[in-house]
């Protein structure tokens, strides 16, 4: 068994600030997991913020085109096309607003 000043110590160790990286050897490691943590964190956000913005502009062209052939895209139309996610399908919206002559067109 450990004395009373020894787990007055431990404890000490495991309620302060600096735990789990309270060592140099924990420190080393702890900062490295972390660091690997922030960086793949960061690439994941990175790549999600990428697609967003691709879908978003690709959406932006769908409207777009439809404005230049003159095409009025109604309230319920512009939320279904502003709330796909699906960017395979706002591409394939983009092809078929290139000859469509109504809405009814693009949503076959």
């Amino acid at each position: 068994m450990a004395s009373t000043a020894a787990k007055r110590f431990l404890e000490e160790i495991m309620s302060s600030t600096a735990w789990p990286v309270y060592s140099p050897f924990a420190h080393e490691h702890y900062g490295k997991g972390r660091a690997e943590g922030i960086a793949e964190g960061k690439a994941e956000g990175k790549a999600e913020g990428k697609a967003e913005g691709l879908a978003e502009g690709e959406i932006e062209a769908l409207l777009t085109v439809l404005d230049a052939r003159g095409l009025t895209v109604s309230g319920e139309a512009r939320a279904r096309i502003t709330s796909c996610t699906d960017l395979a399908q706002v591409e394939e919206w983009i092809r078929r607003a290139v000859t469509a002559t109504s809405l009814d067109d693009l949503f076959v």
